[in-house]
């Protein structure tokens, strides 16, 4: 039985809420879909507002859609610390007690009291898909990652996310996929 996923990296992105969205970029206002991602119903659109923290603003920011009940901010630790927002490790949702920012779009701006986090590493699969390789919902695992490069290395604490709307793929940061020089592709192991 094969434990390969595939390892994609995450960049900095927000989630917002249809408020949220009118007020940064008017009332009645629909995300534009520039692209599918990998998790089917999600993708990247074509708006993009600026993060501004207390030391700096992070200019362009994608936001993913489809609307959210709640606006997220995901961003590397490194992002983070770089506006001066502290911004805990979660799971996606898990935003009570958070960072706070900024958001600026092209009609208005919104501050946010939480909702800044930096997302915990994690897989997303089906059913089947963790039936086959023997895992549960919540369950923590590793991910052995062979680049080749000379920057192999191993992610603990990855947690499994099982749902039949997902698709088999690791997530990571930024961060995370630099320190393994991971490109496009990159498959990795599951050990449990």
């Amino acid at each position: 039985m094969s434990m390969e996923v595939l390892v994609e990296t995450s960049a900095r992105h927000l989630h917002v809420t249809q408020e949220v969205l009118e007020t940064l970029f008017g009332k009645g206002y629909e995300l534009t879909k520039k692209k599918d991602l990998s998790q089917p119903g999600q993708y990247a659109c074509a708006e993009r507002v600026d993060v501004v923290g207390p030391k700096k603003t992070l200019a362009g920011v994608s936001i993913l859609g489809p609307v959210r009940p709640e606006t997220q901010v995901e961003l590397s630790l490194t992002d983070a610390r770089s506006i001066g927002v502290a911004a805990p490790v979660r799971e996606s949702g898990d935003i009570a007690g958070s960072g706070a920012c900024k958001l600026v779009g092209p009609c208005g701006e919104v501050e946010i009291s939480e909702g800044v986090i930096a997302a915990k590493r994690h897989i997303h699969m089906t059913t089947a898909d963790a039936e086959r390789m023997g895992l549960a919902d919540k369950q923590i695992v590793s991910v052995q990652v062979a680049c080749g490069n000379g920057r192999d290395l191993t992610f603990g604490d990855v947690v499994v996310r099982v749902s039949d709307k997902y698709a088999l793929a690791m997530h990571i940061d930024t961060d995370e996929s630099n320190a393994g020089c991971i490109a496009p592709n990159t498959m990795g192991t599951i050990i449990k």
